[in-house]
């Protein structure tokens, strides 16, 4: 995108905060593709035959960044951070209900070839990231906050450290150490 195009996204963002709905239509098409880029990429590991599709989540982030009240927004990168963690969320959300059913829900489970073998250790995937990931954030949140902005929003070096408020030096140092972190606490568990 543009650098002039990025500005325009901020201060329709700005705009939008400020209570500006018609800033709000015009900002719906600019990250409209980028929102769906997103939730492509978030659900690119979900389990095969899943009930949620891009346009689903997309959706679902926009009913709840529409009923987000007093935010302001620093620029386009924070607003594309703040959405791919509601993603997460809503997909961790479903994973945690799906491994619920699974440890003894109401659900009737039928084999269909492993797909739901698959389907199970992709949920317990995620949610063991959750909880590596919420450890870290414990110990160091700056460094948990890059792999959410780099892994899950799918941020740029620059731009992560234009949201964390660091250099890129120190993002591409951190993520390197956070990454390593993570897989190995994974691999324990």
């Amino acid at each position: 995108m543009p650098d002039s195009a990025m500005v325009e996204t901020t201060q329709l963002l700005r705009a939008w905060a400020g209570g500006d709905e018609r800033a709000l239509e015009s900002l719906i098409p600019r990250v409209y593709r980028e929102l769906r880029k997103l939730a492509g990429h978030f659900l690119r590991n979900e389990r095969a035959g899943r009930s949620l599709e891009v346009t689903d989540l997309v959706h679902e982030v926009y009913l709840k960044l529409v009923d987000v009240n007093e935010l302001n927004w620093e620029h386009r990168a924070h607003f594309f951070a703040v959405s791919a963690n509601l993603m997460r969320r809503i997909l961790l959300d479903r994973a945690r209900r799906r491994h619920a059913v699974k440890r003894g829900g109401e659900a009737t489970i039928v084999n269909l070839d492993g797909a739901f073998e698959l389907s199970s250790k992709r949920s317990r995937e995620l949610i063991a990231l959750d909880d590596a990931l919420n450890t870290l954030a414990a110990m160091d949140s700056r460094k948990a906050r890059i792999v959410e902005l780099r892994f899950f929003a799918g941020l740029g070096v620059e731009e992560t450290a234009q949201v964390i408020g660091v250099s890129p030096e120190t993002v591409m140092r951190d993520w390197k150490l956070a990454r390593a972190w993570l897989s190995r606490e994974m691999s324990r568990s």
